[in-house]
C-alpha cells in the first residue's frame, strides 16, 4: 500500500502550505487566515521513486465549538487513517497550550509521529525548536514550508522508515482518479456537503448549518459497484455583489475550476426557496462549459402538495433551456431519492463520451436535410454535405458544407434537436461546428486553349449572323 501521511496541528501553522509543497501543486487553498481548511483534502506526492498520499486537515485548538468541533472530528479521523503523522507547530509563535493537547492525543495513538516546526525562515532554527522539546514527540524538525526549505530533508527522514513504493498501488490510485468526476455545486447552504456524505455513505466532509462552511474544492475518489468515481465537494457560489472576503473569491474560483475539471456536474437547488436567479446563472455556466448535467432539488421532504406544484411549475417555466438534464427530487439529509442519482450520472457520462462513426452521422444528416432543407441565401441553397464527430464531453458534431456561416440559428436548433433525439443523447449538451468548403478555383482566371478560342469566335459570328437575319425579317414586315 502507498503510505498515508496526515498533517495535523493548530489553525494557521502552515499545513496547507506544506500540503502544496509535498504534492507539488496548488490544490489546497492558502491564506493568512486561521481555520481556512475545514475538510480533509487528499493529494499524491512522490520523492524519487517513493510515492505517498498526503492528507491536509483543519486546525485543532482544543476548545472547539460549533463548526470548529466538526472540523476537529475530520482532523482526528485523518489521524486514524494515516500511517504516519506530521505534527506541525508554529516556530514564530512558540509553544501553545493547544499544541500540548494535540501532543497528548497523538501519543495515545501509538503511530509514528514527527514534530515539524514550521515558519523558521529568518530566525535561528535552534532557538525556534527549543520550546518544543517539552512536548515529548521526539526531535523537532525545522522547516520553512512557504519557501520549501527543509521539506525534502523532512520527507527523506519520514519515508526512510515507511514501506517501499508499490507501483501497483500507484497505478490503482491513478485508475480511481480516472473514474467519473462528479462536481456538486450550488448556492451556499443548499445541502451540497450533506449530499456528498450521503452519496459516500460516511461523514466525509464537514456539515454545519452555516452558509459558507465549505471553502475549498475537495476531491474524493472511491468505488461503487465496481465503478470508479471522484466526488468533488465545492464551495457555494453567491452573487458577485454579496462577496466581501478575498477568501470567498478564491473559493468561487476553485468551484468554477472544479466544474471545468468534472465530467458530470450535479447542481443542487434548495426546493423550499425555489429556482433563484443565481441557480439559473450556475446552470448556464455549466452548460456553457459543455459538462453533463444532473439537477437535484434538495429538501423536498416536508413540503406540502401546493409547494411542490409551485416548484415544478417554476422548473417548466425557468429551466426550459436545461430540458436535456435529469431532474431528481431528493432529501440529502434523509437519503430519499439520492440512490437514483447514480443512474442519471452514469447515463449522462456514457452519452458525453459516446463515439459515433462518420458514416452514421453523415446518413443521419442526409435524412434530416431531406426532411427539411436549409434555406436559400442570395439565390443559392445552403448545402450540408457530411458530418463527423469532433470531440467528447461534450459531444461535438462537425458539419461540412457551403455557406454554413449564413445558416440561421433556427435551423441550427432544428439540427440539434434532431441529432439529440435520434442519437438518444441524455444529460449532456451537444455542440455543432460548421465548416464551409473552399472553392478551389476562386480567384483564378480560366485560360482558354486555342481550340476553345476558335470555337468561341465561331459562336460569336453565328450569333451576329442570327441577329442580322432577324433585323432583315423585321424590315420586310414593315
Amino acid at each position: 500500500m502507498l503510505p498515508v501521511i496526515a498533517l495535523v496541528g493548530r489553525p494557521n501553522v502552515g499545513k496547507s502550505t506544506l500540503f502544496n509543497q509535498l504534492t507539488r501543486s496548488r490544490d489546497a487553498l492558502v491564506a493568512d487566515l486561521p481555520g481556512l481548511t475545514r475538510d480533509r483534502k487528499y493529494g499524491e506526492g512522490k520523492l524519487d521513486e517513493q510515492g505517498f498520499i498526503v492528507i491536509d486537515t483543519g486546525g485543532i485548538s482544543g476548545d472547539e465549538q460549533g463548526i470548529d468541533f466538526e472540523m476537529a472530528k475530520q482532523s482526528l479521523q485523518a489521524v486514524d487513517e494515516a500511517d504516519v503523522v506530521l505534527f506541525l507547530v508554529d516556530g514564530r509563535s512558540g509553544l501553545n497550550p493547544g499544541d500540548e493537547l494535540i501532543a497528548n492525543h497523538l501519543r495515545r495513538q501509538e503511530k509514528p509521529c514527527y514534530l515539524v516546526v514550521n515558519k523558521t525562515d529568518g530566525i535561528n532554527p535552534d532557538v525556534a525548536v527549543s520550546d518544543f522539546y517539552s512536548l515529548g514527540i521526539g526531535e523537532p524538525l525545522p522547516i520553512a514550508a512557504s519557501h520549501g526549505r527543509g521539506v525534502n530533508l523532512l520527507l527523506e527522514h519520514v519515508l526512510s522508515e515507511l514501506p517501499d513504493f508499490d507501483e501497483l498501488d500507484a497505478e490503482r490510485l491513478r485508475e480511481i482518479e480516472r473514474g467519473t468526476k462528479i462536481a456538486i455545486v450550488g448556492r451556499p447552504n443548499v445541502g451540497k456537503s450533506t449530499l456528498v456524505n450521503r452519496l459516500l455513505g460516511e461523514e466525509r466532509v464537514v456539515v454545519f448549518d452555516q452558509a459558507g462552511t465549505t471553502r475549498d474544492s475537495v476531491y474524493i475518489p472511491y468505488e461503487r459497484e465496481e465503478k470508479r468515481y471522484t466526488l468533488i465537494d465545492t464551495a457555494g457560489v453567491r452573487r458577485r455583489k454579496n462577496i466581501k472576503e478575498a477568501v470567498e473569491k478564491f473559493s468561487i474560483v476553485k468551484t468554477l475550476q472544479a466544474v471545468r475539471d468534472a465530467n458530470v456536474v450535479v447542481v443542487v437547488i434548495d426546493a423550499r426557496e425555489g429556482v433563484t436567479e443565481q441557480d439559473m446563472h450556475m446552470l448556464s455556466f455549466v452548460i456553457d462549459t459543455g459538462r453533463s448535467l444532473v439537477i437535484a432539488l434538495n429538501k423536498w421532504d416536508g413540503m406540502n402538495g401546493e409547494e411542490k406544484d409551485r416548484v415544478k411549475e417554476q422548473i417548466q417555466r425557468k429551466l426550459a433551456f436545461a430540458d436535456f438534464a435529469r431532474f431528481h427530487f431528493i432529501s440529502a439529509l434523509h437519503g430519499s431519492g439520492v440512490g437514483n442519482m447514480y443512474d442519471s450520472v452514469d447515463e449522462a457520462y456514457t452519452c458525453a463520451m459516446e463515439k459515433w462513426p462518420t458514416n452514421k452521422l453523415t446518413r443521419l444528416l442526409e435524412d434530416i436535410v431531406a426532411e427539411h432543407q436549409p434555406p436559400m441565401v442570395n439565390g443559392r441553397r445552403i448545402k450540408l454535405r457530411y458530418a463527423h464527430q469532433g470531440g467528447s464531453n461534450p459531444p461535438i458534431i462537425v458539419i461540412h458544407g457551403n455557406q454554413t456561416a449564413a445558416l440561421p440559428a433556427s435551423y441550427k436548433r432544428y439540427l440539434e434537436n434532431k441529432f439529440t433525439k435520434v442519437l438518444g443523447i441524455k444529460g449532456t449538451p451537444i455542440r455543432f461546428e460548421f465548416k464551409s468548403s473552399e472553392n478551389p478555383f476562386e480567384g483564378k482566371k480560366n485560360e482558354l486553349t486555342g481550340r476553345q478560342l476558335a470555337k468561341k469566335q465561331r459562336f460569336k459570328e453565328h450569333v451576329r449572323t442570327l441577329k442580322k437575319q432577324e433585323r432583315k425579317k423585321a424590315t420586310k414586315k414593315r
